[in-house]
């Protein structure tokens, strides 16, 4: 066997493989003795079959499959022995491979085309500088969640006539006399539609226009009973007759609430429990200020490393493999967002090949018990679950097909995270205290 590779350019190649009989005929035969051994041919007894017959009805497609076992095994050791930087998966001549005439040749040629990555580098330093927005936890933030908190563990009452934070259950019916079933959050409604909705009693009814019940769409999809892109487009005048009002008292702050929050006795006094919150919202916030740091660094580097692409290539590659999902006008609405993600991969992953950066299998074993924690039920679930933890988390990993789909998922979640970690410990960077509308308005004009 010979292979040679024809760099066309740093990012291009051409890998040529030639294949002799000498190359895969020990495997034909050894297959074709195999066949003999476990055909069930009728006219002869089982393992008794002669070579000569599986030759004829076997041969051609024994012989298919053991040059292409044979050509893809070595075109993988060729580009790992040469430590080629490929992109993709080698794309096949097709026009070539059409032409071979398997009853006849003896020596074979394939020709793949490959798109390489040229040496690049990637500096890691602390004249890199990028800003990071801490959330300031203000009062009026704290005031908020220890109200919503309240509510959600507070108690249902049921006044006879409606508040502006009552909740109202009924009928509505459409200017065509349609009827449906309707519920209505006074305290999520437009100011002025607010008002229709106070006051009211059992049987009592109220017309609104519903382009201008409420800005959040759910509210009417709930209001008029439809679909979210039928509330989209909802206009005209609905009625809604009352039949049932409800209040939802706040809980009272006392152990009772404190020990439903944060569990048992962590917290004793409402001084504790204010702090308790505002801790639980920096923690919140700080992670979503990390989450936006680390797409300024993915930023800084993609536009900051050069890298040469092989573009041609991968678009091809692209369409070739995506079979027809992948087209023209596919590619050119969302090839660049591709090369970058490819680009910040390569980053990623050139920074863990110089800093050693490794998962080991009990980081991720233990990963999966937190996250099996966080899901039933805290960590008063491990102590129950004792030794059988181990092999819950075990499950876990291989995924209900058992393919290790979520082993995949958290090797690669740790992974990330212990790149991220390296490039803000030698980066620069500069912190910026924002509110918490300013961040939204940061996030939101970040996205990609």
């Amino acid at each position: 066997m010979n292979i040679i590779l024809d760099k066309k350019s740093v990012t291009d190649g051409l890998i040529k493989v030639s294949v002799t009989e000498s190359d895969y005929l020990p495997k034909v035969e050894e297959k074709v003795k195999d066949y003999a051994r476990k055909a069930n041919i009728k006219g002869f007894r089982a393992g008794k079959v002669p070579s000569g017959v599986i030759r004829k009805m076997f041969g051609k497609s024994i012989l298919v499959e053991e040059v292409n076992h044979l050509i893809s095994h070595s075109l993988s050791d060729y580009i790992r022995d040469n430590k080629l930087r490929v992109l993709g998966e080698p794309l096949p001549n097709q026009e070539k491979a059409r032409l071979i005439d398997w009853d006849v040749q003896k020596e074979f040629e394939f020709e793949f085309q490959i798109g390489m990555v040229d040496e690049f580098k990637v500096e890691l330093s602390n004249k890199i500088k990028v800003q990071s927005h801490p959330i300031t936890v203000d009062q009026q933030v704290i005031d908020e969640t220890m109200e919503d908190v309240r509510r959600k563990f507070g108690k249902v009452t049921y006044p006879d006539v409606s508040g502006e934070e009552d909740n109202l259950f009924g009928e509505v019916t459409t200017e065509t006399g349609e009827k449906r079933s309707s519920y209505i959050q006074i305290g999520k409604l437009e100011g002025a539609q607010k008002k229709k909705f106070i006051g009211l009693k059992k049987d009592d009814e109220a017309e609104f226009d519903v382009a201008k019940l409420s800005k959040d769409p759910q509210v009417i999809v709930r209001a008029i009973n439809v679909s979210e892109e039928e509330a989209g487009k909802a206009t005209g005048k609905f009625t809604l007759k009352v039949s049932t009002i409800s209040r939802m008292e706040p809980a009272t702050l006392d152990q009772e609430l404190f020990d439903k929050v944060f569990g048992k006795d962590v917290v004793t006094s409402e001084e504790q429990f204010v702090g308790k919150i505002r801790e639980t919202i920096s923690e919140n916030y700080q992670r979503e200020t990390t989450h936006l740091l680390d797409h300024e660094i993915q930023h800084y580097f993609v536009d900051h490393t050069s890298i040469s692409m092989p573009e041609e290539f991968l678009k091809s590659w692209l369409k070739a493999s995506s079979e027809g999902k992948v087209t023209d006008e596919v590619i050119d609405k969302e090839f660049k967002d591709y090369c970058n993600s490819l680009k910040w991969d390569l980053v990623k992953n050139r920074i863990a090949e110089e800093h050693k950066i490794e998962v080991t299998e009990e980081e991720i074993k233990d990963k999966a018990k937190r996250v099996i924690t966080e899901q039933f039920g805290g960590e008063a679930l491990i102590a129950q679950l004792g030794d059988k933890m181990d092999s819950i988390a075990m499950n876990y990993l291989a995924g209900q097909d058992g393919k290790g789909e979520n082993y995949m998922r958290i090797h690669t979640q740790l992974r990330t995270e212990k790149i991220m970690k390296v490039i803000r410990e030698h980066i620069t960077v500069a912190e910026k205290p924002v509110s918490l509308d300013e961040f939204k308005k940061l996030a939101a004009a970040h996205q990609h």
